[in-house]
This record gives structure tokens, C-alpha cells and sequence, in this order.
């Protein structure tokens, strides 16, 4: 496939782009981080680099940057997306700072903002906000950690207040940030016992240390110690040995207990309570995966600098070195991945501003659904790009000063925080099937999946028409259509997740049968229900991407738009090929499209991760900053005659 030049979009309009509509607060992050640079912790010890990450937090709070998304009346902005665009810029960073900001403002504060009411917002949030009330979140058990819903740590109101007790090892509190060295206080769901009656998971605050830093009778805290990465970051593990606390510890705006010991909640019952609880903290899952698009932007940034910089073999004619971004090879590594980055920012970005603009008292099943799904596909994504980037800067992208492998390790866990990735798809899939059932029985299939693809959370009309008539516009024979066609792309996306979906519906009809196990219905076709909430997701991120390109039209932009959508196609041809979708010809062609792509972006792959605007103290990496620094780090890589001990040069 022959593709026309693309021509070139200057950097600051790509940029202005991708800022959208938080741009203020993206420039502000930009400067403040430039500022301080990266904190130097090479060489530290694991509490050396907790007691920088704490004076890093101190000089957050200083900046400025938790008030963002919390109330004015308590001194903050009230502009919630404004709160998670500035912690997506955060992950560009050092990522403990990050992860440490999360738990502090994002966790701790948001879930005495949310959970809470009058009296513990005066009580908290501005010594929250200022640092000067350390917290942490304490919900996962070590016996119960996506089960939440099943915690067994307790709460039972006594007459006077609350004993909170670990009745046994599976209910220690695990993996806590901010418990092992800092925290004061933390939000503890626990299970709610009144007069003998349970009434579900709620969340209280309970005191972990005092003024001195001296953990209070009552309270065992065990530091989990090193881990793979985000060293910075003190987790630890809790008991709680009928520790007790006052009435109003409870954070009671979705249930409360009177002195008499009444329970009140404006939600009947336990479970539809439960998710109503955690649904207010919808945030968390918002912004990891912001958080991790950042750290992927970065990982792209310093690999394609350093792919234009760096020369490998002469060329056949010229006898010129060539540069290792030259070879497809080295393209399919990153390009495709860069082009998913650009897709997945403007899904993050759409999703931003739904949360940002839904009423307090409107239904958020789908926008906690949509959360779920990109943080899953979001953070997989950062996983496998950092890995790329790391193989395709060579030796150089082994060494720690050229940051990757700090990257690599700091980011592998955002694939099982704020929900383990496969659960999370689960839960996309258990909401795709709930859908179904209330339509399929009385509207079909065909009106079920209408009001799926009619954005209920995201207004987005003008956007949707756009699509149905790209759609409507593709010739009913694949084989003729032009693989760049967007209406195309669409239909193939749109009709590989209707199709997933209804067999995977068919599949799990038996559970109802009165002989059957259900469990083992579902459990034969859990792989059935990830695809199809997988590729559901593709299909958001493709139209979220569509939808910034007719914001701004742009060839270049269509360029990378194609790129994600046929890589995307690429990587599931067996299924394509399997279901009689695609000829063994058109699949070839796919592949043909992919390289074809890549070409066309090479000239272009500069200014897409320029475009980033990435401050070089963030950066931060020698192979990445300029010739000089290029020529340092690849004679340490490579010896002194450039070579490794088996005479081929060990950089790429």
C-alpha cells in the first residue's frame, strides 16, 4: 500500500490538542515540575527516598495543587476535573510522588469528602489538603482484596462508638500506602455491626498514630518492606485490636447509627448501598489511568529521541549509518504503541469531562463501567510500551539513569491497583450482559445494541451522527473498501463487539437452566466475557478519537488514527480470520497497512512526542537530552572501542 506524505502539523498545535480543555492545568504542572526537577534517589536507602517523597508532598501542598478538586468553602477550586488532569501530569514525574498523592488527596481526602459530612469535612480537609494530617485508605485485606465487598475486619457499635477488630490474619489491612512511616489517620472499611445485625461495608476513621509519630495502643502496623518498585511509598500492614472509636467516627452520608443505637440510610439495601459507597470514589480508577498514559508518554519520548539519535550498520549504497527509527522493525515497536497512547489520551480526556460535568444525583453505572475498562486496557497498554521501549533503546535503556527501568518498575503495579485488571473486565462485561438481558427479551438484539452505542453518560451527539454516517457510508462489501476508510474501521470494531457479545450471552443463557452450575457456566466462559469487554472498550477509544479529530480535523492526526485502529485489527486477525470476517487476502492487507502506516509516521514520530511537551528535567534520561549526552551513555554502555565482549555493539 502506497500512502500519500503526510504533511507536517506544527508541535504547539498538536499540543494545544491534546491540553483540550485543562490547559491551564497542564502548563501549570509543566512549570511547577520543571522547577524542581526530578528528585535524585539513585543511591538512596528505601527510608531516605520515603523522607524525600514526604518533603515532595509538603511541597505540593505548598503549590497548591490538592486544593484543585476539593470545595472552596474549605479552600479549594471545585473543579474535580481539573484535580485529575493535574495528577495525570503527575506521572510524569517521580511516580512514588504520585502514588503518594494519590492516597493522601485522592483516596483519603476524596473518601472523607465523598463518604462523609459537614462535621468531618470542618474537622479534616484542610489539614488533609495542607499535610498536616498524613492518611491512608485502608480497604484491602490481605484475605480480601478485589472481593471488597466481603472484608472481614469489623466494626461494632457498643453504645458509646465503634470497636474496630481484626478478628484473624486473612482481615489484616494489606498494602496500605502511607501506613508504614507517615500516616495519622486512616478510612477503614470495616464491616458494620449494630445490635448484632450486620449492615454491610462502611468506612470510619480511625486514629494510627499521635502527634509524635508513635502508633496508639490498639493499632499493630508492620512495614511491607521493599518492593519491585515505588519505593517511596511506605505501605504497611494493620491490626486493629478493639480499637475504639467515637460515634462519629462513622463516615456517615449513606449510613448512620443514632445514640440509641439506630441505623439509618438513605439507600435500601446492603449491596445496592455498597456500590453506591464505592461508586463515589469513581475518581481512583479515573486517575491511574491518566496517571499511566503520562508514564507511557514518557517511556515513547525518550525511546523516539533516542531511535532518531542512534545508528546501527551501514546502508548498502550510501554507506551511511543508518538510524535505527529507519528500520520498520524498530517502527513497529513504537509507532503502533504511539499511536494507541494518542487514542487512549482522548479517551481519559472524555472520560475526565463526563465526571466532571455529571450531576451529584445522576446514575453513574456507565461512566464507573467506561473507568473500569480503560484503567484495564490503559495500564496493560503502559506495561507492554515501557517493555518496547525499553528492548528499543538497547543497553542504554537497561541503565537507570536513563529512567526506564525505573518506569517499567514503578508502573507494573498500576496492572493490579485500584482493582486487578482482569476483575475490572469483568465487571465491564458484567454490565454489557445486564444490559442485554433487560432489552434483548422484548426489543432484540438489534435495538439492544442501538442503545448501547447512545452514549447515556457522555453527551456526545454531534460526534455519534458523525459516526453513523461514516458508517452508513462503507460499501457492504469489506473486500472493496478501502482499509483507511474511518467508516470502516468503525463498522469492524462496532460489528466484532456486537457479535462477541451475543454469543457470549447465548453461551451463558444454560446458567439459568434449574440442573445446571452456574458458577461453572460462567467460569468456562470467563475468557468469552473479557473479549467482549475488551473490544467494547476498543470501540470507545476509537470513537473518543474520532471525535477529537473532528474537533480539530487533521491528515496527521487521521494518520495515527488509522494506525491504532488497524494495529488494534492486527493483533486480533485470529479472531477476524476465525469468524469468516476477513479473506486470508484482507488480512495480509491489514499487515501490508500496519508497515505501510508506520512508514508514512516516521518523518512525523518526532513531533507526535514532542507534542507531549514534556519538560526535559522530567525527561531526565542522557540518551534523550542531546547529542553530548547520547556519545556519554553509550560509551558506558559500550566500553571504550564501542563494542561488548562478543564484538557486536550492545546499544541498539
Amino acid at each position: 500500500m502506497d500512502i500519500p506524505d503526510t504533511p507536517a502539523v506544527p508541535v504547539e498545535a498538536l499540543t494545544a490538542l491534546l491540553d483540550g480543555r485543562w490547559a491551564h492545568i497542564r502548563e501549570e504542572a509543566r512549570k511547577r515540575m520543571a522547577e524542581r526537577g526530578l528528585p535524585d534517589t539513585a543511591d538512596l536507602t528505601t527510608e531516605q527516598y520515603r523522607a524525600v517523597v514526604f518533603e515532595e508532598m509538603r511541597a505540593l501542598a505548598e503549590s497548591g495543587y490538592p486544593t484543585t478538586g476539593f470545595a472552596p468553602e474549605y479552600g479549594g477550586a471545585g473543579d474535580p476535573g481539573g484535580s485529575l488532569t493535574a495528577f495525570e501530569m503527575l506521572g510524569f514525574g517521580d511516580l512514588s510522588v504520585m502514588v503518594k498523592a494519590g492516597v493522601q488527596w485522592g483516596l483519603f481526602g476524596g473518601a472523607i469528602e465523598a463518604l462523609g459530612t459537614k462535621a468531618h469535612h470542618d474537622a479534616h480537609l484542610r489539614a488533609m489538603m495542607s499535610m498536616d494530617l498524613p492518611g491512608s485508605y485502608a480497604m484491602t485485606e490481605v484475605g480480601h482484596g478485589s472481593d471488597v465487598q466481603n472484608l472481614r475486619t469489623t466494626a461494632t457499635f457498643d453504645g458509646d462508638g465503634f470497636v474496630i477488630s481484626t478478628p484473624d490474619e486473612s482481615a489484616r489491612k494489606e498494602y496500605i500506602g502511607n501506613a508504614a512511616r507517615d500516616g495519622k489517620l486512616a478510612v477503614v472499611f470495616a464491616q458494620l455491626i449494630v445490635g448484632g445485625e450486620r449492615h454491610g461495608v462502611h468506612a470510619l476513621l480511625v486514629p494510627l498514630r499521635d502527634e509524635d509519630g508513635a502508633v496508639l495502643p490498639g493499632v499493630r502496623i508492620e512495614d511491607c518492606g521493599p518492593k519491585a518498585g515505588l519505593n517511596g511509598v511506605d505501605n504497611g500492614r494493620i491490626w486493629f485490636d478493639d480499637v475504639r472509636v467515637p460515634r462519629g467516627a462513622l463516615l456517615d452520608r449513606y449510613g448512620s447509627v443514632d445514640a440509641d443505637g439506630t441505623y439509618h440510610s438513605p439507600i435500601e439495601g446492603d449491596g445496592k448501598r455498597f456500590f453506591t459507597m464505592l461508586g463515589t470514589l469513581i475518581r481512583g480508577r479515573i486517575s491511574v489511568a491518566g496517571a499511566a498514559g503520562s508514564a507511557a508518554k514518557k517511556a515513547l519520548a525518550i525511546a523516539v529521541r533516542y531511535g532518531e539519535r542512534r545508528t546501527q550498520f551501514e546502508h548498502p549504497d550510501t554507506g551511511a549509518e543508518i538510524v535505527v527509527l529507519d528500520y520498520l522493525a524498530h517502527q513497529r515497536k513504537l509507532l503502533p504503541a504511539l499511536a494507541t497512547s494518542y487514542a487512549l489520551h482522548f479517551a481519559q480526556e472524555e472520560m475526565v469531562s463526563a465526571l466532571h460535568d455529571l450531576p451529584e444525583d445522576a446514575d453513574r453505572r456507565e461512566l464507573e463501567s467506561r473507568a473500569a475498562g480503560i484503567k484495564a486496557v490503559g495500564t496493560w497498554h503502559t506495561t507492554r510500551t515501557v517493555q518496547a521501549c525499553r528492548e528499543a533503546c538497547g543497553g542504554a535503556g537497561y541503565l537507570m539513569e536513563n529512567q526506564l527501568p525505573r518506569i517499567k518498575a514503578d508502573t507494573d503495579v498500576f496492572t493490579t491497583f485500584e482493582g486487578d485488571n482482569t476483575v475490572l473486565l469483568q465487571l465491564v462485561a458484567k454490565g454489557l450482559l445486564t444490559g442485554y438481558q433487560q432489552h434483548i427479551g422484548e426489543r432484540g438484539m438489534a435495538l439492544f445494541i442501538a442503545d448501547q452505542f447512545v452514549e447515556t453518560v457522555i453527551e456526545r451527539t454531534a460526534a455519534r451522527g458523525l459516526i453513523e454516517r461514516l458508517v452508513n457510508a462503507v460499501t457492504p462489501r469489506d473486500e472493496e473498501t478501502d482499509l483507511l476508510d474511518r467508516g470502516w474501521h468503525i463498522k469492524v470494531f462496532e460489528d466484532r463487539e456486537k457479535h462477541v457479545l451475543d454469543t457470549l450471552a447465548r453461551r451463558l443463557r444454560r446458567a439459568a437452566d434449574p440442573d445446571t452450575d452456574a458458577f461453572e457456566v460462567f467460569n468456562d466462559a470467563q475468557d468469552h466475557a473479557l473479549r467482549a469487554a475488551r473490544v467494547h472498550i476498543d470501540r470507545i477509544v476509537l470513537e473518543a478519537f474520532v471525535a477529537a479529530i473532528e474537533r480539530a480535523p487533521s491528515p496527521l492526526l487521521n494518520r495515527v488514527c488509522d494506525l491504532y485502529a488497524l494495529a488494534n485489527i492486527e493483533q486480533d486477525l485470529d479472531w477476524f480470520l476465525g469468524h469468516g470476517r476477513f479473506t486470508t487476502a484482507r488480512a495480509k492487507a491489514v499487515t501490508g497497512a500496519v508497515n505501510a502506516l508506520c512508514r508514512a509516521l516516521r518523518p512525523h514520530a518526532s513531533s507526535l512526542v514532542e507534542a507531549f511537551a514534556i519538560p526535559d528535567r522530567l525527561i531526565a534520561a542522557p540518551i534523550a537530552l542531546g547529542d553530548n549526552h547520547t556519545t556519554v551513555s553509550a560509551a558506558r554502555v559500550m566500553g571504550s572501542h564501542g563494542k561488548g565482549e562478543s564484538g557486536k555493539a550492545v546499544a541498539r
